[in-house]
């Protein structure tokens, strides 16, 4: 962003004196379905801009100012010049507050562990947050999954995702033996042994009041599993992500056609098929790492290099209109007559900014069966917050125009391979990827490698001179933030002109009024890796 936009910001910005009415609590860990349940009371807020700008919060400030607060606690802007100060503690504050750090031992009782550690974070641009991250312990196969995902449309098909995409990938894992034990469990009545060892941060919830309908879909996906003779040992990483992406999204589809046994599971159902998000999925053993992802969110490996430098070596392509070979894909699956349409404006139908995704049925489904499914709504569901639902793309001749099929990549673990970030675009938008993998690189090693001074440099007048000095001292400063993910986020929202950190303008980003916040920059979410090179095979 421009000094001269920078500065336009702070002279609408409010003026207030914030204060953090949330303090760090501990991490929590649950088993199968059991976590803190506390849904977000606002409704799904939808707007169509890819789709939409909203803006999350999900702490409490207290203030004064002369504009008005939302419901959310958000200061909308009603005014023009109005000055303000965000110190530097409420800063730290602000990025901290959701922040994740998990050590994990090298040896779990099962095997050896191919991750030392994760640290995560996520920062709301949209009211609600429309971003979602997970993390878990296979307990029933080996490794460990790792998830980012990116709604649009409202946050309700990431929500539901992130709950349900790990257990389908790790079930579809499991053994024959593992699946008949969890079969004779449910049948009896009995307790069912674990799936996943979750690891959550205090502020994740759950949606209880879907529970059952997504245990009941899950438990026929590994009775069709118990079907298949030939998966008595599972299915390996790679066919059972792509299996569980598919899988998850045709249930979401069919969950929203089907009675339901009341109007708020019917209502949910609806928004999580008829809203949409985007999934980058890890599953990390001392096998390697497996990426599958569908959408615009992205993993990338960090790299130590012989002589002590970072290079970043991506294991995911992103699907929107920068990948030509997406674009093309999806051209060839329409008639000739449709290719100046298909994709307008660098967006599917001229709508939709990823080109793959969960849910999303507007593009998936018929005209007909979205007209069928809307009308027969019964009174008790909340038509109002359904009203966007009913919106057409142009063009919309030969569905289905999008679908969730992910593309998975393997990497085999090397000494060198020390870790991974996954994130959502919010954090690409504002980083390349070798900027991001120094960043972690020197934040894990604490040494910050400088290159000598080019013959082409040297010839450089004194304004230049100075410039590549200031660029070269603000490389040298020591870290703020313990939390790799959160010093991520710090250097996306705050860096200057010359790569210095700004708190000028990181407090101009995090204090932006709700109506303007998603303008401005987007969610927010990123996962870093540690990866235990040291089991890395020869």
């Amino acid at each position: 962003m421009s000094r001269r936009v920078c500065a336009s910001i702070l002279h609408r910005a409010a003026s207030c004196t914030l204060t953090l009415s949330n303090p760090t609590c501990p991490l929590k860990y649950s088993h199968f379905v059991e976590a803190p349940c506390c849904w977000p009371q606002a409704a799904y807020q939808c707007n169509y801009s890819s789709w939409g700008p909203c803006r999350s919060d999900q702490w409490g400030l207290a203030g004064e100012q002369s504009g008005t607060w939302s419901q959310s606690k958000r200061l909308r802007s009603t005014r023009q010049d109005i000055d303000f100060m965000l110190s530097g503690v409420q800063i730290n504050a602000f990025l901290r507050s959701n922040e994740q750090s998990v050590s994990v031992p090298e040896f779990d009782g099962r095997g050896l562990c191919a991750v030392r550690k994760f640290e995560s974070n996520h920062l709301a641009a949209n009211t609600p947050n429309e971003d979602r991250r997970t993390a878990a312990t296979c307990l029933q196969s080996k490794g460990m999954l790792f998830g980012v995902f990116d709604g649009h449309g409202g946050w309700a098909c990431a929500q539901a995702v992130s709950e349900r995409l790990l257990f389908y990938a790790a079930v579809a894992m499991m053994s024959k033996q593992n699946l008949e034990e969890l079969e004779k469990c449910m049948e009896h009545g009995r307790a069912v042994p674990p799936i996943l060892q979750w690891y959550k941060h205090h502020a994740d919830f759950n949606n209880r009041e879907c529970a059952s309908l997504y245990i009941d879909h899950l438990r026929v996906f590994w009775q069709e599993l118990l079907d298949r003779e030939e998966l008595n040992e599972g299915m390996s990483p790679a066919e059972a992500l792509e299996w569980s992406f598919k899988r998850l999204d045709a249930d979401i589809s069919l969950e929203a056609q089907v009675p339901l046994y009341n109007d708020l599971m019917k209502s949910t159902a609806i928004q999580v098929a008829f809203s949409g998000c985007t999934a980058c999925v890890a599953h990390i053993s001392t096998d390697g790492i497996h990426v599958a992802n569908s959408g615009d969110s992205r993993a990338v490996l960090g790299v130590l290099e012989e002589d002590g430098s970072w290079s970043a070596l991506p294991l995911s392509l992103d699907h929107n209109t920068q990948n030509r070979a997406e674009v093309e894909r999806i051209k060839a699956q329409h008639p000739p007559s449709e290719r100046g349409t298909v994709v307008t404006d660098d967006r599917l139908l001229g709508v939709l900014m990823p080109l793959r995704g969960f849910g999303d049925v507007r593009f998936k489904w018929s005209l007909e069966l979205q007209q069928s499914i809307l009308a027969s709504l019964e009174s008790g569901v909340d038509l109002d917050s359904l009203n966007l639902y009913q919106y057409t793309p142009p063009n919309y001749l030969t569905p289905p125009y999008l679908d969730v099929a992910p593309e998975v990549t393997h990497h085999k673990l090397r000494p060198q391979d020390r870790f991974l970030i996954l994130a959502t675009d919010g954090l690409w938008d504002e980083l390349g990827n070798e900027e991001a993998v120094r960043l972690v690189g020197e934040h894990l090693s604490g040494i910050h490698l400088q290159a000598p001074v080019s013959p082409s440099e040297r010839q450089m007048k004194l304004g230049q001179m100075h410039k590549l000095l200031l660029e070269r001292q603000t490389r040298g400063c020591p870290a703020l933030d313990p939390n790799a993910a959160t010093h991520l986020i710090r250097h996306a929202l705050g860096t200057g002109e010359y790569g210095e950190l700004s708190q000028e303008r990181l407090a101009t980003m995090l204090t932006l009024p709700e109506d303007l916040a998603r303008m401005y920059r987007d969610d927010i979410t990123a996962t870093v890796v540690y990866l235990n090179s040291d089991l890395a095979r020869p």
